[in-house]
């Protein structure tokens, strides 16, 4: 019995010393490592690498970029179900302990000593956070140690709460994914709160192996891993016996789901994009910016289908040009799929091959593997392409136009499947609100992934006749009524800066004499506006038009830019018809509204320029929040007037389709008809269209502003000002309305039949009744010869 107590007090004294021993080695490796710890307050101003994205104006994501998808979310904001599949998954003791579990702890000792390695880890989630923000991914006992000490240490610092909130934000979960609510977004296109059980303890599962044992990668060993978590919750008492077995039971439903764009407009993107990477760099795109537009999605979308449909409509008008390939072998399924899936769909042209031609119909398999039938009133348009001006005869059947094999694209209609191509012209389509410059559309070609260059804002093309408002705004301000005479006749000028004899024409190659200034702006008469700019000066021009924003280098010095051959963008061109709409303020366009942290604090707002109508002009001149006024009130009143009668009577009357008398604008064809234009505007909305092919040629010669670009503003018209009240311009003193004679621009006579009414400067007005011509050519400080 004595040598029984004697070995007792001995072990008990041993385990004392090693105790002890542990202890001091405890307390020496602490005071080793504890400096060397980083501060675990640091926790609390957490920034997460978030992605950077991009929204419309009213909310509509736009789009997503950086490495990293990730969604933070607050606790209070997870399922419970969620947090007990991570308990069950990673540690079920997790709102018990003090952040270590001294269970793991023992068997990753045991290993350390066996193996020299640890093998597994006996991790808290507390641990894990520790390891997450803090430390590397090394396997070593100093790396374990400083691990665990963290981990007590952020277990006083923050609450449970807080602890499991960065622990589900933070973590890996394949596919691009770091946190809990991006991995819901890509595996299910959904939120936390939308998914099942069953797909939250598959989320669940993901930390231990989440590239190799994901839902996509490897579908077995992630349903495996699903169904050990949900009987572990069961085991815990987390989950009934009924909701066990019917999740357990539930289908593997995961598949990969990217960015949730909401609004298709990549080119506004990626101008978002680049002008930030400029301030931010690399920062751009782990920052979790929220960048808000000036885009209205409704005429976002409104401007993509429109400038879709009017190229397409081009396309139709020249002919098909065949198939894009042909198949060398017969169709068989697997070469019709394994083809098709090399091939990509641009703008609803979906890629398919044609497997069976009938007399008036085909059949053709889509990528999905689905065969679709293409009657005749989809396939009778197609005649051969021949040239810019010529077509092949109509088809008969559909064997004019196709064969078994031929690699081909559809658009599906609401008339049914329709055969299509790829455009080979462009085009692009600006919107903006001209009263303080913000951006409501704009699309920069047919398709992004297509051709990522922006037209909108890169192509330098020559307005033509979209150009003449701004050289008929100089002539006004300059001594010229919009009842001024200028002689529409032939003309020959030696110029020496264009270096050769000019003999310029109007389109249709007439000429009609005495021409009033309003009358030559709506039927667009070339040699009235080379005259009117001869009469003005080129510099006096150029000097009033750079006002609108015009680059000044782009304009030529010479006649010709009365016929519009300045090198403009399309935005250039809208930002200078804004102050034709708004009653001759300069705007500044923008696109970028207000830029927000993640926690949705206000990083920057934009603030544009302010149009104060009752300013005096010094005062919005040398004001840098108000917009400056560049032209004469009255003056932009008759501009207005001039260009609502472009739609009214001139080139521009398809506009009538819309059935408004606020709207006003102006057709543009440059020479050999290689761009075709259309800006128009109300008081509220202001857009311009560009079409023509990105390697300048003949767009054909039956194609101009009126033909081509003028039905995509009406599409996008009819959408964007749908159910908005008519907002024309408001008369400003100054201004008076005088009934005039036609041809001579005088005072008509009392009871005279082709009277018509004038708007005139007060100081302007003809005081003189009709009695000839020239007369009135000389009070408006122009001679006999610009006349006659």
């Amino acid at each position: 019995m004595g040598v029984f107590l004697s070995l007792v007090k001995f072990l008990i004294k041993l385990g004392l010393a090693a105790l002890v021993m542990v202890l001091l080695a405890a307390a020496g490796v602490y005071y080793t490592l504890a400096p060397e710890l980083p501060d675990v307050e640091a926790l609390r101003e957490t920034q997460y690498q978030t992605p950077l994205r991009i929204y419309s104006g009213d909310g509509k994501l736009i789009a997503e970029f950086g490495e990293k998808r990730r969604t933070p979310v607050a606790y209070e904001s997870i399922p419970e179900d969620f947090i007990h599949a991570f308990q069950a998954a990673e540690d079920s003791r997790f709102f018990e302990h003090i952040g270590i579990d001294i269970k793991g702890l023992t068997r990753a000792a045991v290993q350390l000593a066996t193996s020299g390695h640890i093998q597994s880890g006996g991790s808290t989630i507390t641990m894990q956070v520790a390891k997450n923000f803090f430390l590397t991914r090394e396997r070593t006992f100093k790396r374990k140690f400083s691990e665990i000490l963290l981990a007590l240490r952020i277990e006083r610092e923050l609450s449970k709460e807080e602890i499991f909130a960065l622990y589900i934000n933070k973590i890996y979960l394949g596919q691009r994914s770091y946190g809990i609510e991006a991995a819901a977004n890509v595996y299910y296109g959904a939120s936390i709160n939308e998914l099942s059980l069953a797909q939250m303890a598959m989320i669940a599962g993901l930390p231990k192996a989440p590239s190799a044992d994901n839902p996509i990668s490897n579908p077995e060993r992630a349903l495996a891993r699903r169904n050990w978590i949900l009987s572990r919750m069961h085991g815990l008492g987390y989950i009934s016996d009924q909701d066990y077995e019917e999740a357990r039971a539930a289908p593997l439903t995961a598949s990969y789901h990217g960015a949730d764009i909401e609004l298709d407009a990549p080119y506004i993107a990626e101008m978002v994009r680049s002008e930030l990477f400029e301030q931010y760099g690399e920062n751009l795109y782990n920052d979790g910016f929220r960048v808000y537009t000036t885009i209205d999605s409704t005429r976002q979308k409104a401007a993509n289908r429109a400038l879709h449909a009017g190229l397409l409509a081009y396309g139709k008008r020249h002919g098909y040009r065949g198939p894009e390939s042909q198949l060398d072998t017969a169709p068989t399924p697997e070469l019709v799929a394994s083809t098709l899936e090399r091939m990509t769909d641009y703008s609803g042209l979906l890629p398919a091959v044609v497997t069976a031609v009938h007399d008036k119909s085909i059949d053709a398999v889509l990528k999905s593997g689905e065969t679709v039938t293409v009657e005749w009133n989809g396939l009778d348009w197609a005649s051969a392409y021949r040239s810019q001006n010529a077509r092949g005869p109509a088809p008969k059947k559909a064997a004019d136009i196709l064969a078994v094999g031929d690699v081909i694209r559809l658009l599906e209609t609401e008339k049914g499947w329709e055969l299509s191509q790829l455009p080979r012209v462009q085009g692009a389509f600006v919107a903006l609100n001209p009263n303080d410059g913000a951006i409501q559309a704009l699309t920069g070609g047919f398709n992004f992934s297509l051709n990522k260059f922006n037209r909108a804002t890169q192509a330098f093309r020559q307005p033509g006749s979209n150009f003449k408002p701004f050289i008929y705004a100089a002539a006004l301000e300059n001594g010229f009524t919009p009842a001024s005479l200028i002689n529409d006749a032939p003309i020959v000028y030696h110029d020496t800066s264009l270096d050769k004899l000019w003999r310029p024409e109007n389109y249709s190659r007439r000429f009609y004499g005495p021409t009033r200034l309003r009358e030559g702006l709506y039927k667009s008469r070339n040699l009235v506006s080379i005259r009117l700019l001869r009469a003005v000066g080129i510099e006096t021009t150029i000097d009033y038009v750079t006002r609108f924003g015009f680059p000044p280098d782009r304009l030529p010095r010479n006649l010709s830019l009365s016929l519009g051959t300045a090198d403009l963008t399309p935005l250039e061109v809208v930002h200078g018809y804004a102050a034709l709409a708004n009653g001759g303020y300069r705007i500044a366009p923008y696109l970028i509204s207000r830029i927000e942290d993640p926690q949705g604090n206000l990083i920057r707002e934009a603030t544009p320029l302010q149009i104060c109508q009752d300013c005096p002009t010094e005062q919005t001149m040398t004001d840098a929040k108000l917009a400056p006024r560049i032209m004469d009130p009255r003056t932009a009143y008759q501009m207005y007037s001039m260009l609502q009668d472009v739609i009214r009577q001139g080139t521009g009357t398809r506009a009538q389709v819309l059935d408004r008398s606020d709207l006003a604008g102006k057709t543009g064809t440059t020479n050999d008809q290689k761009d075709a234009w259309f800006s128009g505007f109300n008081r509220d909305l202001v857009a311009s269209t560009w079409v023509g092919f990105d390697q300048p040629q003949p767009l054909g010669r039956h194609e101009f502003g009126s033909s081509a670009a003028l039905p995509i503003w009406i599409d996008f018209m009819q959408t964007a000002l749908a159910d908005i009240p008519e907002h024309g311009p408001t008369q400003p003193d100054g201004i008076v309305r005088v009934k005039i004679d036609p041809s001579s621009g005088l005072l008509a006579y009392p009871d005279q039949d082709d009277a018509i009414f004038e708007v005139f400067r007060t100081e302007d007005a003809p005081t003189q009744y009709t009695q000839g011509t020239a007369g009135n050519a000389h009070s408006r400080g122009v001679t006999t010869e610009d006349i006659f």
